[in-house]
């Protein structure tokens, strides 16, 4: 009988940076990097879009990412991260979101809104509740005062919230957005229902994992439902949230598990919250992250698991890691920081290995590096904004004096919109 040889298995290579992605539903990334969601706090009055968002996305689409992501836009006029915060609800004007889809579609990238509602992680200024899944409040420290006092939201509500994050996608898609990402990472409020820490209810929305995830999963199904076949629907979640007892990598696979039967296009890993702010870097319950490529190794188990492509975001800075990113067999590189001091990243990429290197706060209070850190970032997307290009000169201490007196009149621009919105509802 003669003896036959089995060939060799042909190791698969590793998609390149500058390869396309074909996404579930069709539509296609014209290569492998994403500039991921930051908080560009560009609102103009009303909480829309205006001229500066348009020339920072058109500055980033000219960079050659292949997807930009935009910062969160909120789902609901009362629940805002921050005063410089967008909104888009039901009976929003489309023009200036319009306007911005067209100048972010400049360079050929795809164009997806991060659609976000913060939950109790909004600051007590502006005004409202921190609305949340039990009555559980932020373990901030002495910071814990400048959050909102926490009320936990009514099944009514709930449903509420559900309907809102498919009137927004409804709306994004209608301004000519090519998708969505539901942020359900960082502790915002998707997050808060999925973490035991935050969320201690006693209905179907509490309890167990598959319960925690309800609300998420239910939020991906009405947005699917008005999205149609060509428009892309992701979700951004943490990988885990780095505190005690909190949401960890157990619940991030049965969470994946429930999101593989919902024909998602993109899972985007990442991780921390405002109480473990690991995407900064930093955890809460003294687990050490890599110095670049923070989740990597959480992503590439995870993606063994996930029916969808995956995309992981966290300190990456330098080709050889992103290339490191692919050939894990995760299929996106997500580039936050480094595409606010480097908005050209991903085309210098295709020649160069360049290095972008954001500037370093290392004070001894970790809580106010952090905010310093933030600070230096929208700084920097301001001076895009303005058609300036980004600079490292820049001093942490008075950049954040200038962002918290910033805030403060927006805080005061926000509140008299507030105002008027009520009294024309009278």
């Amino acid at each position: 009988m003669p003896i036959t040889s089995t060939p060799a298995q042909t190791p698969v290579q590793a998609p390149a940076l500058h390869d396309p992605l074909v996404l579930p539903n069709g539509q296609t990334l014209k290569n492998r990097t994403a500039k991921a969601a930051m908080e560009e706090a560009l609102a103009e009055a009303g909480q829309l879009p205006g001229i500066s968002s348009q020339k920072l996305y058109r500055r980033w689409a000219e960079g050659g990412a292949g997807l930009l992501i935009t910062g969160n836009v909120m789902v609901a006029p009362d629940a805002l991260t921050g005063p410089g915060g967008l909104v888009l609800e039901a009976g929003t004007p489309l023009a200036p979101y319009a306007d911005w889809a067209r100048a972010a579609h400049a360079g050929g990238a795809r164009l997806w809104m991060q659609i976000n509602h913060p939950g109790r992680q909004v600051f007590a200024a502006l005004g409202n509740p921190g609305y949340a899944p039990s009555e559980v409040a932020l373990d901030m420290g002495k910071f814990g005062k400048h959050f909102a006092p926490v009320r936990a939201l009514t099944v009514a509500e709930i449903a509420g919230i559900v309907r809102r994050f498919a009137d927004t996608a409804r709306a994004a898609r209608e301004a000519g957005f090519d998708g969505v990402q539901i942020h359900a990472a960082h502790g915002y409020l998707l997050s808060q229902f999925l973490s035991p820490l935050a969320n201690r209810r006693e209905d179907g929305y509490g309890g167990p994992i598959a319960h925690r995830a309800r609300l998420l999963i239910e939020v991906v199904r009405a947005v699917k439902a008005v999205a149609g076949p060509d428009f892309a629907v992701a979700v951004k979640l943490n990988s885990a949230d780095f505190q005690r007892g909190g949401f960890d990598e157990a619940d991030a696979r049965a969470v994946i598990g429930l999101l593989n039967a919902e024909g998602i296009d993109l899972l985007e890993l990442s991780g921390g919250s405002y109480e473990s702010p690991a995407m900064q870097g930093r955890t809460a319950d003294g687990r050490t992250l890599a110095r670049e490529a923070y989740f990597l190794e959480f992503a590439q188990d995870l993606a063994r698991l996930a029916h969808m492509p995956v995309m992981t975001t966290g300190g990456i800075r330098r080709r050889a890691v992103a290339q490191q990113v692919l050939a894990s067999g995760v299929a996106v590189v997500g580039l936050g920081t480094a595409l606010a001091y480097e908005p050209d990243l991903p085309t210098q990429w295709t020649t160069v290995e360049a290095v972008a290197e954001p500037v370093a706060v290392n004070w001894k209070n970790k809580a106010i590096s952090g905010l310093a850190t933030m600070a230096l970032a929208r700084r920097q997307l301001r001076r895009m904004a303005s058609g300036d290009e980004p600079t490292r000169n820049v001093s942490p201490f008075i950049t954040l004096v200038l962002d918290r007196w910033r805030a403060s009149r927006l805080t005061k621009r926000y509140l008299r919109w507030r105002q008027s919105a009520a009294a024309s509802a009278r």
